[in-house]
C-alpha cells in the first residue's frame, strides 16, 4: 500500500541539508563519515528531538523483546488464541449491519459499551456526536429494452430517491467522465450508466462520489456506477456520494460490473437501452450517536496518549465484519491483552471506537474538535480499517527521527515476521491528527481481496479468519504498549 523507504543515504542526507550550517558546526566528522559510508542506519542517526541519542533509544525498544514475545504468545498461542475473532462474531452475528443513524448502531454501541465494562477496563465511556441519517429503502432497477432483465443495484449514501413510480429513461454508457463531456449533447433526459475500468479504489472510487453530480450537470436524470471493485460475482457495491452545491440532485446507485459491461456491450452494437428506476432513498435530520472509549491509563503520564481505533458503523449491508468490525475489535482486544498480562504503561492506552466513518468521519471530526486542545499529549494515533487479514506491518506517517524509531519497535515483531514500516499511514478517523503534526500509524495487511467485499452483501464473518486476527491483535497490543512506555515521546 505504502511507498518503499528510501535507502539510509538519502534520507541522513536530506537531514543534514535541511539543518544547514548549524548542523554541520554540532554534528562530528565522525558521522558525517558514516553517512558518506552508509554504514548501518541506527549508528548514522541524529540525536531525538529531546536530546537523547538514538543509540539509547535503539537499545531501550531492544529490552522490550521479552515483554513483546509475551503478548505475541498470548495473542497468537496462549489462551487468547482466536479471541478476537470470537469477540468479533459475537458482535456482528448478534447486531448485524450498524448503519450511521440507524437503531442497529444504537445497539452496537451500547453491546460495546457494556462488553468493554463487564471486561473491566478503565473510564469507559461515551462521547455524544452527531451523524447523517440516510435511509435505502425500497429500490428495484429493471431493463425494458432490449430484453427483460432485473439489475442489482445498491443505491449510493445521501442519495435522493426517484419520484413517486419511479423513472424510465433511455440509457447512455460512458466509460469515464471525459467521453461523458465529448457526448453531453446526448446526456439530457438519459439515464448515465458508467463503465469505468478499475485502475486503483483511490483513483476509480471519484465516480462514485461525483457521478451524479457530473450526469446532472448535462440534464441527466440518474446515473448508475459500476462498482469499485476489481473483482466481482454479480455483487454490487454501496458507499457515499457527494452532491455539488448548486447542481440539480438526481437518484444514483451502484450496479454490478457484469451489468455494466453487458450494457457496454449493448451500446457499442448500436442496441437501445431502456431501464425503469425506483428508489424509496432519503435524508433524514442528524442523529444523535457516540464516539465510545475505553483505556488503560498511564502510570505515570496519565494525560499522555498513545491512541488506538477502528470504527463501529458499517454499511446497510451484509455484517460489517471486514470493514470495520475487525478494526473496532482489535482496538479492543489490545486493551484485553495488556490488561491480562498485568501491563500498564507510562502513558495512557486509549481505543476509541469511531462512529459515522463512512460518511466521512464525521464523529472523529467531532471529536477532534474537543480534544485538540491537548493535542501536544497525543503521542501516536492509530487506525486499523483495510481489513485484519494477515499482517505485514505498519504504515507509518511522522518525522524521520519518529520513523526511525518505528523501525525499532517493528523489529521485535519477527517472531511472526511482520516486521514491515512502510510510508504514508491511512484512516479517515486519524487524518485530522496526522494533518497537525501527530506521528499516525495504520495496519497493512495482506489485504489483496478487501475491496472484494468492501461495502457488499460479501463483507460478513466469512472472510475472516481466527489465525490472521490473533496476529493483527498480536500486532497492534505491541507497538501500542511500546510507543507508549517509552521514556519520551515520538519526536515531531
Amino acid at each position: 500500500m505504502g511507498s518503499i523507504c528510501r535507502s539510509c543515504n538519502q534520507k541522513d542526507t536530506e537531514m543534514i541539508e535541511n539543518r544547514g550550517a548549524t548542523w554541520r558546526s554540532v554534528v562530528s566528522l565522525a558521522v558525517l563519515l558514516c553517512i558518506m559510508a552508509q554504514l548501518p542506519h541506527s549508528c548514522c542517526r541524529p540525536p531525538s528531538s529531546h536530546g537523547k541519542p538514538f543509540r539509547d533509544i535503539a537499545e531501550e525498544v531492544a529490552g522490550y523483546k521479552n515483554v513483546a514475545k509475551k503478548i505475541i504468545d498470548l495473542a497468537v498461542y496462549g489462551k487468547a488464541q482466536n479471541r478476537s475473532y470470537e469477540k468479533l462474531a459475537a458482535f456482528t452475528d448478534t447486531i448485524g449491519n450498524r448503519m450511521s443513524g440507524s437503531q442497529n448502531l444504537e445497539l452496537a454501541i451500547k453491546y460495546m459499551y457494556n462488553a468493554l465494562r463487564q471486561e473491566g477496563l478503565e473510564n469507559v465511556h461515551l462521547e455524544p456526536v452527531k451523524v447523517p441519517f440516510w435511509v435505502r429503502g425500497e429500490e428495484r432497477a429493471e431493463m425494458l429494452q432490449p430484453r427483460n432483465h432485473t439489475l442489482a443495484i445498491l443505491g449510493l449514501g445521501s442519495s435522493i430517491g426517484t419520484p413517486k413510480g419511479g423513472i424510465e429513461a433511455e440509457v447512455l454508457v460512458v466509460e469515464s467522465f471525459e467521453e461523458l463531456k465529448r457526448r453531453a449533447a446526448e446526456a439530457k433526459g438519459k439515464i448515465i450508466v458508467y463503465n469505468q475500468p478499475f485502475v486503483s479504489y483511490g483513483e476509480t472510487v471519484q465516480y462514485r462520489a461525483f457521478g451524479a453530480t457530473e450526469a446532472a450537470k448535462i440534464g441527466a436524470v440518474a446515473s448508475l456506477i459500476r462498482s469499485i471493485t476489481p473483482f466481482s460475482i454479480n455483487n454490487p457495491h454501496t458507499g457515499w456520494q457527494d452532491y455539488q452545491e448548486g447542481v440539480p440532485k438526481i437518484p444514483t446507485a451502484c450496479l454490478t460490473v457484469e451489468d455494466a459491461q453487458m450494457m457496454t456491450r449493448m451500446a457499442q452494437r448500436g442496441q437501445k437501452i431502456v431501464i425503469r428506476l425506483s428508489m424509496e432513498a432519503r435524508n433524514l435530520p442528524d442523529a444523535d450517536s457516540f464516539n465510545t472509549v475505553a483505556e488503560i491509563t498511564g502510570r505515570e503520564h496519565p494525560e499522555q496518549v498513545v491512541l488506538i481505533s477502528g470504527h463501529l458503523d458499517s454499511w446497510d449491508v451484509a455484517q460489517g465484519a471486514m470493514d470495520d468490525g475487525g478494526g473496532a475489535v482489535i482496538s479492543w482486544e489490545a486493551l484485553s491483552l495488556l490488561r491480562d498480562l498485568g501491563l500498564r504503561p507510562r502513558r495512557t492506552l486509549r481505543t476509541v471506537l469511531w462512529t459515522a466513518e463512512e460518511q466521512g468521519g464525521v464523529g472523529a471530526a467531532q471529536y477532534y474538535q474537543l480534544h485538540k486542545v491537548n493535542i501536544s499529549n497525543f503521542d501516536l494515533v492509530m487506525e486499523s480499517d483495510m481489513g485484519t487479514f494477515r499482517p505485514l506491518g505498519i504504515q507509518f506517517s511522522g518525522t524521520q527521527q519518529a520513523r526511525a524509531i518505528m523501525r525499532e519497535v517493528m523489529k521485535l515483531l519477527q517472531p511472526i515476521n511482520t516486521t514491515a514500516l512502510e510510508e504514508h499511514s491511512e484512516g479517515t478517523d486519524i487524518n485530522p491528527w496526522m494533518e497537525a503534526g501527530v506521528p499516525g500509524a495504520s495496519l497493512h495487511t495482506k489485504d489483496r481481496k478487501y475491496f472484494w467485499f468492501h461495502h457488499s452483501n460479501g463483507d460478513t464473518m466469512s472472510v475472516q479468519e481466527p489465525t490472521e486476527m490473533n496476529l493483527c491483535a498480536a500486532v497492534w497490543a505491541t507497538v501500542a504498549y511500546v510507543i507508549a512506555d517509552l521514556e519520551e515521546m515520538l519526536p515531531r
